[in-house]
């Protein structure tokens, strides 16, 4: 054998050694992120910045997602994390402390999150006090009439999700039992905001980072005279929400902590929570 035979032969088993050393590499590896869709279009619109501070690629997933593949799949992609396959889960509710603990994870709140109550563009309503969207919802107020609106019956259109966690829906009413049982209960966002589009008559509720479109046939009622804006969920003024997070596993790597971090307390988010009224919590 040649002397430029084995250094060729020096060569490849140098590259091998190489590869096989970035495929033990953790940070060769994208960091995968994926749950809620709320929380979800945070992070998917801080992603190219996040990317760059890191020095990571991520992998961000929870577009549109349903029922059972919102908070539920950021706490089973949170799970999976483990060393050379780091991960995170998104959630759009304060996740139940009982929940966290069976699961060996923990929380990070990220925003609390508007939840805008919704009627259809043709109706004439524009203003809601507390205590009408209560009786709307429960049924106790069954024709618009009531409320200055059309003589027309109230379709209650509900998306009760998470039902072990507090905060969120029940903000309106404490427990599905409390809601109309002539309800239509659908399964995500988009059907929420389908629904009410389809119905002249209905009501709905859905996160204030939801992108209606401009056919949706949706707009969102003030409660009491509030709008749902940063400055209001800042003074405690408007009184539907819900708290948008992160799930990790206990001890998370530090460019998965980085990232979090990042998205509690950066500037970029800031702007981001005016667009969507999102309220900081750091």
């Amino acid at each position: 054998m040649g002397v430029s035979t084995n250094f060729a032969v020096a060569g490849a088993f140098a590259l091998l050694l190489a590869g096989l050393a970035n495929a033990g590499d953790s940070t060769s590896q994208p960091i995968r992120g994926g749950g809620a869709h709320f929380s979800w279009v945070v992070f998917e619109a801080l992603e190219s910045e996040l990317e760059q501070k890191t020095g990571r690629e991520l992998t961000l997933f929870g577009r549109k997602s349903m029922l059972g593949a919102g908070c539920k799949a950021g706490i089973d992609v949170a799970k999976e994390s483990r060393p050379g396959h780091e991960t995170f889960g998104l959630v759009c509710c304060d996740t139940k402390k009982e929940i966290l603990e069976k699961e060996g994870l923990v929380q990070h709140p990220i925003a609390n999150e508007p939840i805008l109550i919704l009627v259809n563009k043709s109706n004439p309503v524009n203003d809601l006090s507390v205590d009408q969207v209560r009786g709307l919802f429960s049924g106790k107020i069954r024709n618009w009439k009531q409320v200055g609106g059309p003589d027309k019956p109230v379709a209650v259109i509900t998306r009760l999700h998470c039902k072990h966690n507090p905060g969120h829906w029940k903000t309106i009413l404490p427990g599905e039992e409390h809601f109309s049982k002539d309800r239509v209960n659908v399964k995500s966002a988009a059907e929420m905001v389908a629904r009410v589009t389809d119905f002249a008559n209905a009501i709905g509720h859905t996160g204030s980072t939801w992108d209606f479109g401009s056919d949706s046939r949706v707009k969102a009622v003030k409660i009491g005279g509030i709008e749902a804006s940063t400055e209001n969920m800042k003074k405690k003024r408007y009184p539907f929400f819900r708290q948008l997070g992160v799930v990790t596993v206990k001890q998370p790597g530090k460019d998965v902590m980085q990232i979090i971090h990042e998205v509690q307390a950066g500037e970029s988010f800031r702007k981001l929570a005016r667009q969507y009224s999102l309220q900081p919590l750091h």
